[in-house]
C-alpha cells in the first residue's frame, strides 16, 4: 500500500511532523527509535553496526555510492556492535542505522550533537551522491553515513551511539537578515548587560567571553575561570558515559591571569571550550544554527555543533541566561582573540510547525539549557583544584 505524503508547510520539521514523516516512511530506521532520540526539532542519528577505517575523507560525487568508494579507501571494517575504539587522528566511515526516502520538496540537514563537538570530535554527514557534507538533497532515498574523526580524545563508541544529528526542512527555511533584525528588536535573540549588537549580516553575531562572567554564574568556586584547553595524551572517552570523568584528567583551565594583554592567544592545533559574551534565545517559533567557520573574522573554526533547538534560553523556561558555548580551534597560525571579539553567527530559520515540547522543558535530553561555561555531559561537575 502506498503511503500518503504529510504536507507541511515551509520551515524546519518539528517533533510531531518528524513523527509523521516516520509514519510516512519518509525517515526509516533499521530498529525502533529510543526513548529522546526526537527532539524539538531535530532527530538523533544512531551509529549502526559496521564502519571502515579509510585512508582519507572523501565526498562521493554525483552518480558515485558511498559502499564503492569504501571498496578502494577502506583500510578495515569494524564491528560497532560490541563497542570499538575510534582513535585520535584518524579517519572513520560508520552506517547510519536510519535512512531517508525524501520527497521533492524536502532537504536533510545534519551536524554533530553538542556532546560530540565538545570532545572535538569532528563528524559529518555523507550521502551516496554527495558533493558536500551534512546535506541530503531533495527526493534522496538511501543510506546514511557519518565520517567521524576524533581530533582530541580517542572515543569508544557502539552500535546506536548518537554522535550527530539531523533536521528536515521543507522548502527555503531561513530568516533574512531584515526579518531577524526585526526579531532582534522585538524579543533581543541576543541579549545581556553592556552588550553592544553589531550589525546583523549572514546572521546574528556572538562574541566572546573573556572576562569570566560566563564562568562565574556556574562555577563559583572558579570566578577567575575564562575557558577550558584540551590535555594532549590522555585517556579514552566512552561517548555514552554521562558524568563518569573526572575533567582535571582531559582539561586544564584558562584563567583571566592566563590572558596576554587581555587576550587569549589559540595555539594551532590546540581545542578550546569558552562561553559567548551574548546570552542567546531560540523563541519557540524558530530553530538556529551556528555558522561554523568564517573566514571573514579570523582563521579558527568557532564551532563544530553548531544547532539549537526551539526553547533554548527562553526565559519562561527558567533559561533566560543561556550562553552559547564555542569550541574552538586555530589554523595554521597562533591567532589572538579579545573580549567581545566576534567568534561565529547565529542564522535563525522558521519552524513548519511549533513543536509540543520545547528544549529544556523536559527533564530528559536537555544538558545544556540554562548553561554558562559548560563542558560535556561525559565529564562530572568541575572543583576548584581543576585544570591546574
Amino acid at each position: 500500500m502506498t503511503k500518503t505524503i504529510p504536507n507541511f508547510a515551509d520551515g524546519i520539521l518539528s517533533m510531531p511532523q518528524l513523527k509523521k514523516a516516520f509514519a510516512a516512511g519518509i525517515i526509516s530506521a533499521d530498529a525502533p527509535l529510543i526513548e529522546g532520540q526526537l527532539q524539538p526539532a531535530s532527530l538523533d542519528l544512531r551509529l549502526g553496526a559496521r564502519a571502515w577505517r579509510v585512508q582519507a575523507s572523501f565526498l562521493p560525487g554525483a552518480g558515485n555510492r558511498v559502499k564503492d568508494k569504501l571498496k578502494a579507501l577502506s583500510m578495515h571494517e569494524i564491528d560497532l556492535r560490541g563497542g570499538a575504539v575510534l582513535e585520535k587522528g584518524c579517519v572513520y566511515i560508520a552506517e547510519i542505522m536510519e535512512g531517508l526516502n525524501l520527497p521533492e520538496n524536502i532537504t536533510a540537514l545534519a551536524n554533530p550533537k553538542s556532546s560530540t563537538g565538545r570532545l572535538d570530535v569532528f563528524t559529518r554527514l555523507i550521502v551516496d551522491g554527495a558533493d558536500e557534507f551534512e546535506t541530503a538533497p531533495a527526493g534522496y532515498c538511501g543510506r546514511l553515513y557519518a565520517e567521524i574523526s576524533p581530533r582530541t580524545f580517542s572515543i569508544l563508541a557502539r552500535q546506536g551511539s548518537r554522535l550527530s544529528q539531523l533536521r528536515l526542512r521543507a522548502g527555503a527555511a531561513r530568516l533574512s537578515d531584515d526579518a531577524t533584525s526585526a526579531l532582534q528588536q522585538a524579543i533581543g535573540l541576543t541579549h545581556g548587560a553592556g552588550i553592544v549588537h553589531h550589525q546583523i549580516r549572514d546572521g546574528v553575531p556572538l562574541s566572546v567571553d573573556l572576562s569570566g562572567a560566563g564562568a562565574q554564574t556556574k562555577n563559583p568556586l572558579m570566578p577567575d575561570l575564562v575557558g577550558w584547553r584540551a590535555r594532549k595524551s590522555v585517556g579514552l572517552i566512552d561517548v555514552d558515559k554521562v558524568g563518569a570523568y573526572e575533567v582535571a584528567a582531559f582539561w586544564e583551565k584558562i584563567t583571566r591571569s592566563n590572558l596576554s594583554g587581555g587576550g587569549l592567544v589559540l595555539n594551532p592545533d590546540e581545542f578550546y571550550i569558552l562561553a559567548s559574551r551574548e546570552y542567546v534565545t531560540v523563541p519557540a517559533e524558530y530553530a538556529a544554527e551556528m555558522t561554523a567557520y568564517d573566514t571573514r573574522i579570523g582563521e579558527f573554526r568557532a564551532h563544530y555543533a553548531g544547532f539549537f533547538d526551539p526553547g533554548f534560553g527562553v526565559a519562561a523556561l527558567g533559561a533566560g541566561k543561556t550562553r552559547a558555548v564555542l569550541e574552538v580551534r586555530s589554523h595554521d597560525v597562533p591567532f589572538l582573540v579579545e573580549e567581545g571579539q566576534t567568534m561565529c553567527r547565529l542564522v535563525y530559520a522558521p519552524l513548519s510547525q511549533v513543536p509540543d515540547t520545547l528544549y529544556g522543558a523536559t527533564g530528559g535530553g536537555s544538558h545544556y539549557q540554562a548553561q554558562g561555561l559548560k563542558l560535556s555531559k561525559h565529564f562530572k561537575a568541575p572543583e576548584a583544584g581543576d585544570g591546574k
